[in-house]
């Protein structure tokens, strides 16, 4: 299948425009059975020929009030294809907050390039702030009193610059963001911007929390794992605080946090199984040696389960045998806890 007159906006809108040209290629097998003829839609489908576009908003409140948002989306693309109108639709002629989902796949540099061409929604500051806040969750200058004339769009574009920059060398990263205002220097409000963020490089991430140990205290306290099973709280965990490749101080020390966290998370799985600190820390260093053992193609002879509760047990005496053996089928049929 080929994609018809696209314009070179990068992969980001490559995509978009080919999962539309796919919903107008099958438009006609979603149709069976449907009446009306999409040359009456001519107040659903958008401007007349010379005249300018409505606004994302404007096009929302036209719709009538009894189609959903899927039918108006079926419609506009039974009526181009009625008319034969190459390319992909006009963002918008779509409603907001699909434009701003849609957008939201796209990095800075296709999202420069769409403004181009969407220059509504490229000026339109409700947009740029829901991308900001679905990148970045959280950052300082959100709950700060705005200048007048403050951009979400110039906003975006350091946020995004900020990161490259962090990515390259955590401590001009860091000091970028707090230089125009986004962060504050201080270990709770830099714990949730790193929580909350997807963008940062995990390497520099992990090099940066060495070194700010007040940051990393603060990251532990954001994770919640009441109710959670030992090996996903660990998982969860390590996703967001990547382990390091080697045993060191520095995963001594993230365990031994994450124990202490998971303890105050669970008080009543402490009193039903016996868990403590000491014994959880002995339980994860259990699950990372079988996880390894496990997944790691040179280990020829696997550690069966008999093997695992009987070694883990030795060095934690008061967890069941039963709660050892749930954590090794866990291991078995999910996987690496630090992968």
């Amino acid at each position: 299948m080929q994609i018809r007159q696209i314009p070179p906006m990068g992969q980001g809108l490559w995509r978009v425009a080919r999962n539309q040209q796919l919903q107008q290629d099958y438009g006609d097998q979603w149709d069976a059975g449907a009446d009306g003829d999409p040359q009456d839609l001519g107040m659903e489908m958008g401007p007349a020929p010379g005249h300018a576009p409505p606004s994302p908003l404007a096009w929302a409140s036209r719709r009538h009030p009894q189609h959903c948002q899927g039918a108006d989306i079926y419609q506009l693309l039974r009526a181009r294809r009625g008319k034969e109108q190459p390319g992909f639709i006009d963002l918008e002629m779509l409603p907001p907050e699909l434009s701003i989902t849609i957008l939201s796949y796209l990095n800075a540099t296709d999202l420069c390039l769409a403004s181009c061409v969407w220059q509504d929604l490229g000026h339109d500051e409700y947009l740029w702030q829901g991308l900001c806040k679905s990148t970045w969750g959280h950052c300082s200058i959100y709950n700060r009193r705005l200048p007048s004339g403050f951009s979400y769009r110039r906003l975006y574009m350091q946020l995004d610059e900020g990161s490259l920059t962090f990515n390259a060398n955590h401590q001009e990263g860091i000091s970028y963001f707090m230089s125009r205002g986004i962060l504050v220097d201080h270990p709770k409000e830099l714990a949730k911007f790193i929580f909350c963020t997807r963008t940062l490089n995990w390497k520099m991430l992990r090099v940066y929390l060495d070194e700010r140990r007040d940051v990393l205290d603060e990251l532990v306290t954001l994770h919640n794992f009441s109710n959670q099973f030992l090996p996903n709280a660990l998982r969860d965990f390590f996703r967001h605080i990547h382990a390091p490749e080697e045993r060191g101080e520095y995963l001594e020390t993230l365990i031994t946090k994450f124990s202490h966290r998971f303890c105050a998370c669970n008080p009543a799985l402490v009193r039903e199984v016996g868990l403590s600190p000491d014994a959880v820390y002995v339980l994860c260093y259990s699950l990372i040696l079988l996880s390894i053992d496990l997944t790691s193609p040179h280990v020829k002879n696997k550690m069966s389960k008999r093997e695992f509760i009987r070694n883990t047990r030795r060095a934690a005496q008061n967890i069941s045998e039963d709660f050892v053996g749930h954590l090794y089928d866990n291991i078995y049929l999910i996987g690496h806890v630090a992968a």
